[in-house]
């Protein structure tokens, strides 16, 4: 039968003290991630509460004038603060994306030795509110995050918190987006190029338009809006690299909404949780055999990140 959406998955069943349970959420997952690479996720421990106020600053921070926004662009090579509208591109694109976006980083203690190696977060001024729950929902979505991870892990044949120190005071990005109203045709771009995430995944809580979509191994766009009480969550290029293609990083894109719509503006909040720098994203042996020989070399986090930055136009 052909699949006309992703796969939904219920978290309260890896947190389930029977085992069988367990095993069969680590199963599903773990098949799904395999087969298409995105699935909706039911009770996955974000609070609806927080989201409600996360969206509300954001759609404040993105109403700021444009000059305000700008004193906070450029700062740390746009990897925290304001990355204005066009600056981001498909990594085989050479049109801007129909967006504009904000980086929340780790946080870490002043005595962090890590500290020497991310940059500071940038807070913004004029909205106290838009840090403080942009920072709390860093830490939870890095926690739903960790989960997910430790159940993927199972399904590699690996042991269940391999990921967890390696995820812990991880690289990973916080991004509110801004997909704007658009007012004339746009010449070929879109709201975000068809592409793959770095990451090892992606956790997206409450976009508040339609427009991503998944392709199939088909080659089949199919929408991916989850429901209100869900996430969707996808496996990006590290986590495929490190499982030898196991797990799949599917292509994805924002597509642009139909001319009546256009007015119509998107906001969205994507998590991407990336490792320490340092993590091996070596092959796993347990993913490697004769029918699945190693398919690619050896690199750490750190080397492929700064490769792939380069690619979609955010870093030199």
């Amino acid at each position: 039968m052909k699949r006309t959406s992703i796969p939904v998955v219920d978290l309260d069943q890896f947190r389930s003290n029977d085992p069988k349970i367990k095993n069969e959420f680590v199963k599903e997952i773990g098949n799904a991630y395999s087969d298409i690479g995105f699935v909706a996720i039911e009770n996955h421990g974000i609070d609806k509460e927080l989201i409600k106020k996360l969206y509300e600053e954001i759609k404040k921070f993105f109403n700021l004038d444009s000059e305000i926004k700008q004193r906070y662009e450029n700062v740390h090579g746009g990897q925290r603060g304001f990355t204005s509208f066009g600056k981001e591109h498909a990594k085989d694109s050479n049109k801007g994306d129909l967006k504009e976006f904000w980086h929340f980083g780790q946080i870490l203690e002043e005595n962090d030795p890590l500290r020497a190696e991310y940059p500071d977060n940038v807070f913004v001024d004029e909205l106290a509110d838009f840090n403080k729950y942009g920072l709390q929902a860093y830490t939870i979505f890095e926690e739903t995050g960790k989960l997910i991870l430790q159940s993927l892990a199972l399904y590699l044949g690996i042991d269940e918190f391999y990921f967890d120190s390696w995820v812990d005071k991880g690289n990973s990005i916080l991004r509110p987006i801004y997909y704007p109203p658009i007012t004339e045709a746009p010449e070929g771009a879109v709201r975000a190029g068809a592409h793959e995430d770095i990451n090892l995944i992606t956790l997206l809580v409450g976009a508040s338009a339609e427009g991503l979509e998944v392709q199939d191994r088909d080659g089949v766009w199919l929408a991916a809006k989850a429901k209100e009480d869900q996430i969707v969550v996808n496996v990006g290029d590290m986590l495929q690299r490190l499982s030898n293609n196991k797990l799949k990083s599917t292509t994805h894109r924002v597509i642009n909404p139909p001319k009546e719509k256009w007015a119509t503006p998107r906001y969205s909040v994507p998590f991407f949780l990336h490792p320490q720098s340092a993590m091996p994203l070596n092959c796993l042996s347990e993913c490697i055999d004769e029918e699945h020989p190693k398919a690619f070399e050896d690199i750490t986090s750190g080397q492929y990140l700064i490769e792939r930055l380069r690619e979609i136009g955010l870093i030199k």
